[in-house]
């Protein structure tokens, strides 16, 4: 045999190897790529899981948003409504009080109405008098003496009315 090569021993060597290579398989090979498989396995598990979570987050988020836009618009539906029933009062205000006013107003031209037509009739009796008394005076006396009369009668009236106009 040339170079020292026996065929038994290669075969032997080659029946090592495929031994080696079979108890490698199932020593080193099969765990670590059934390792592999269920390590790969939880990673996508935890994505799906991390994607769920995440999309549950993006709802609660988008519910909350709806919310807090909701409560906006409520806001201001109440401040709308807040604002017209505190117009309606103020006009409630102001038309009781024009009306309290009218009558107020109404009152006093009634009561100015009274005192002059109480002053006219006054006055009206008065000038009667004037007049009966320097009608008298002329036919009893002097005109001159009636006419100082009367009009010191009217002087005294005119400050009598003065005085109740004051």
């Amino acid at each position: 045999m040339p170079l020292n090569i026996d065929w038994r021993q290669i075969l032997l060597h080659l029946f090592n190897f495929c031994i080696l290579a079979i108890a490698l398989y199932f020593l080193l090979y099969k765990p670590v790529k059934n390792f592999m498989a269920k390590r790969s396995a939880r990673y996508e598990e935890e994505a799906a899981e991390s994607a769920k979570l995440k999309a549950e987050a993006e709802e609660l988020k988008k519910q909350y948003s709806d919310k807090l836009t909701n409560a906006d618009a409520e806001i201001e539906a109440k401040r709308s409504e807040a604002l017209h029933e505190l117009h309606d009062y103020r006009e409630k205000l102001v038309s009781e009080a024009e009306q309290e006013a009218g009558e107020i107003v109404e009152k006093a031209k009634k009561d100015a109405s009274r005192e002059r037509k109480k002053i006219i009739d006054g006055a009206g009796k008065e000038i009667a008098d004037m007049v009966g008394a320097a009608a008298e005076k002329v036919v009893l006396g002097s005109t001159a003496d009636a006419y100082d009369a009367f009009l010191n009668a009217a002087e005294k009236s005119i400050e009598k009315e003065e005085n109740e106009i004051k």
